[in-house]
């Protein structure tokens, strides 16, 4: 008599579902090759030739970010083919404001449950972002942790690594009292602050994942899973041509928390709220859930996505640059002299 042990898919995990997914995945990796990469999804690490001829002194930069809670929005809705490239920009946005080119791009996608179609359709989603970001998607890690994980629910992390010479290193300390303060538009809400929007639109205003927003032709989940737009591509032309002597990358925080980031002691932003359009998403957060708007500027992004602070004589040139390159740009503000205690934002 023969009897048969207790297996591994027993226990809640697939490993074959796991190998349909890695061949369900490969044409998106491989769609983000650049020419450094020497190696094909699957290996234990992922390998990558820095050209060093380009640079006269190199510096990595890293950058690492998760998605947050708009994965809810994407778990009710049913859609996994955008929170990918959230993702990538959440990590690439955050190291162009140093100044650095996106070259590679590792994701984490952790679920209770692989199911290969909704985990295909995440890593489709990553390799659009690394398309736009100008990076290579060469490795990640698929974890299927049964138990820890409600079913239908998954985590993503990614991981990024640039490089830029060393003395283009943007880190705002060339920033000087007059230059300009321009505003690069939002696409939306980005993947900050939805856990306020969640409790807002859900919970205050009572409306479903597929309900139309009030004062908006937009469903509940269209707008909410608007994906994070990627500025480096934009970024990088600009350097190429124009003096940038700050970038702040508005994620968590908001406007508040991080133009001041960027600015060097003695200096503080002056922005002026009515110099941009906000988007009608950000006007229905806030009558929504009676926002203070000093908390809509440290928690939402209120449709800027990048600020940059330069030169009071480029403003013209670089405002018809960012035209050109389809970018909705604001003149919002300005560097002021800071005062001893002050506020290193004043919102007028």
């Amino acid at each position: 008599m023969s009897t048969k042990g207790i297996t591994y898919k027993d226990a809640g995990v697939d490993i074959d579902a796991g190998n349909t997914f890695v061949k369900m995945i490969k044409p998106f990796v491989r769609a983000t090759s650049r020419p450094e990469v020497i190696s094909d999804i699957g290996g234990f690490g992922g390998l990558f030739s820095l050209n060093t001829n380009k640079y006269k002194n190199p510096v990595l930069v890293s950058g690492t970010d998760g998605v947050g809670t708009k994965l809810k929005i994407a778990m009710m809705a049913d859609r996994h083919d955008t929170v990918g490239i959230d993702l990538v920009a959440m990590c690439v946005n955050d190291i162009i404001v140093q100044g650095a080119e996106p070259l590679f791009f590792l994701d984490y996608f952790a679920t209770g449950s692989l199911s290969p179609e909704r985990g295909a359709a995440v890593v489709k989603g990553i390799s659009e972002g690394c398309i736009q970001a100008g990076c290579a998607l060469i490795g990640g890690e698929t974890a299927e942790m049964p138990g820890f994980y409600q079913d239908g629910e998954y985590d993503l992390a990614g991981f990024t690594v640039g490089v830029v010479d060393r003395d283009k290193i943007i880190d705002g300390s060339s920033i000087t009292v007059g230059n300009t303060l321009i505003g690069i538009a939002s696409s939306g809400l980005h993947s900050n602050g939805y856990s306020l929007a969640r409790k807002i639109i859900f919970d205050t205003l009572g409306l479903g994942i597929n309900d139309m927003l009030p004062g908006l032709d937009r469903s509940v989940a269209d707008e909410l899973l608007t994906p994070t737009r990627i500025y480096v591509k934009t970024v990088l032309n600009l350097l190429r041509d124009f003096r940038v002597n700050g970038i702040a990358h508005i994620t968590g925080g908001g406007l508040l928390e991080n133009v001041p980031r960027v600015l060097p002691k003695g200096c503080k932003a002056v922005i002026r709220r009515n110099s941009w359009t906000m988007p009608e998403i950000f006007h229905i957060l806030q009558s929504g859930g009676s926002m203070e708007w000093t908390e809509m500027y440290r928690t939402f992004n209120c449709g800027i996505g990048m600020v940059l602070a330069v030169p009071e004589k480029d403003v013209d040139e670089i405002l018809i640059r960012l035209s050109g390159l389809q970018e909705k740009a604001f003149v919002i503000g300005e560097v002021a002299k800071c005062e001893a205690g002050a506020e290193a934002v004043e919102l007028l």
